[in-house]
């Protein structure tokens, strides 16, 4: 049976609750997970030896928090994920507007229902998902929308301008002893930045020239693009000093990494999972393109190569396949590279070129396209192993390939093709129709980009050649 919660100041008093601050709470609980070895982010992948052990510092040490790094770098799901260090619950004094600590209230009208009824003064407990508040910075954000202003309601109300009463609170307020973030800081006007001065370094704030100290408690975090120092705006130097830890995200260091992130983060459907199977060298091939593409003098690398060019092009060669599955008729089915031009819709929009000119970007992505799979292709083959594979194709063999050519098409060609089912075992691909189209499909391209094949484009289908 769970013990009911006190409902009043006097039965919280007497449980002997302790109301913490809010860096105190949060270090608190992240002691506990360190000492149990849970993990802090459980969804972050990457971060694990570079940006959540400086988090882990800086919480550690009571530090506010700023996250800097390009776009799609998991900055906001860190931020909204730092929620988990806070208490289930916590009693906040009931109706009070910025979650008044009901053993030293701070609000004006908690203060004032305190002094008359004393501990009889009810409590609600709010859960943390409460305590969290969020803004994404724009330059049109006004003090009014964060701090708070004046409410003329209740001015006509009958109260006067000097009264605390009047006042309507903004969002800062409404997050006291939560976590307070604002997305893309330095969108934020200068003269709004000026206003939290306060909040970061004294932790109160001021509101329309009333002699009014409110001393908050707030855990304060912010994210921003480094390039938008210098572009879009700026953080000004005096709330940069204020923020006690300035932490560098980045995009996954390594292949395995970018694979395990967008298989997590791409959309499902119950339906397709049941039919779909993805080879791990098509998984490569959609990370190293992302990864040559963060490399690539043709792209704005100021911008940035998201890790969500990832997610959608893996999930457009999943649809490929999906549709001509329905087309042909067939039960199952598996990405192949033929279903790699696709990844042009997925792609275009997501990068920013150095120069504009018409056209230019499909051409960059079929050259990054075809220089992935030319690297993926030589993790697992040494080109010189090819003679006797070559040496039927100096017959006059020719080969047709397709993304609309149905799998069972390439039980034919691997009859013709002698030993090639012995090379694409080496795939560690299953013996069934669409995954040895993947493998047949992947090892012709292959030969073709170390120039062993010629490769001709007929009807929208592909003729390899000797």
């Amino acid at each position: 049976m769970t013990k009911k919660k006190p409902q009043d100041i006097h039965k919280l008093r007497a449980s002997g609750y302790q109301v913490l601050p809010i860096r105190e709470e949060m270090r608190r609980n992240l002691v506990k997970k360190l000492r149990q070895q849970e993990p802090l982010f459980s969804e972050i992948i990457g971060y694990e030896d570079t940006v959540i052990p400086q988090i882990q510092n800086a919480l550690l040490a009571g530090q506010d928090i700023i996250l800097l790094g390009e776009r799609g770098q998991a900055k906001s799901r860190i931020i909204r994920a730092m929620a988990s260090l806070l208490d289930d619950e916590i009693p906040v004094i009931s109706g009070c507007e910025i979650n008044d600590n009901p053993f030293d209230p701070i609000c004006r009208s908690c203060r004032d229902r305190c002094q008359e009824f004393g501990d009889r003064v009810n409590i609600e407990w709010i859960s943390r998902e409460q305590r969290y508040g969020e803004k994404l910075a724009t330059p049109d954000i006004s003090i009014a929308d964060l701090i708070g202003e004046v409410d003329p309601i209740r001015v006509a109300e009958g109260r006067y301008l000097s009264d605390e009463l009047t006042i309507h609170y903004g969002l800062i307020p409404r997050t006291n002893r939560g976590i307070f973030a604002i997305n893309e800081l330095p969108d934020l006007a200068e003269r709004i930045q000026v206003g939290l001065f306060n909040l970061m370094e004294e932790h109160d704030i001021q509101i329309k020239g009333y002699r009014l100290r409110l001393p908050l408690d707030i855990f304060v975090v912010a994210t921003a693009n480094p390039e938008d120092y210098t572009n879009r705006g700026r953080i000004i130097t005096p709330l940069k000093d204020r923020y006690g830890a300035h932490i560098r995200t980045h995009y996954p260091q390594s292949i395995a990494e970018e694979i395990q992130i967008f298989e997590h983060e791409r959309s499902t459907f119950g339906e397709i999972e049941e039919i779909v199977t993805v080879p791990q060298f098509i998984k490569e091939i959609i990370a190293e393109f992302t990864a040559l593409a963060r490399r690539s003098p043709d792209i704005n690398q100021r911008s940035g190569v998201s890790v969500r060019v990832s997610i959608a092009n893996y999930e457009t060669i999943i649809g490929n396949a999906v549709r001509r599955a329905i087309v042909n008729d067939e039960k199952r089915c598996t990405p192949r590279i033929s279903d790699l031009p696709a990844i042009l819709a997925s792609t275009m929009g997501k990068i920013e070129l150095e120069t504009v000119e018409d056209g230019r970007e499909p051409r960059i992505v079929d050259q990054l396209t075809k220089k992935a799979i030319l690297n993926v292709f030589g993790r697992y083959f040494d080109i010189n192993e090819f003679d006797g594979l070559l040496e039927q194709f100096e017959g006059g063999l020719v080969i047709e390939t397709g993304s609309e050519v149905p799998s069972q098409q390439y039980n034919d060609i691997s009859v013709q093709l002698d030993g090639i089912l012995d090379t694409i075992s080496l795939l560690r691909i299953k013996d069934s129709p669409e995954e040895i189209a993947a493998g047949v499909e992947f090892v012709l391209e292959g030969l073709h980009l170390n120039r062993r094949l010629n490769r001709d484009k007929v009807e929208g289908r592909f003729h390899y050649r000797s």
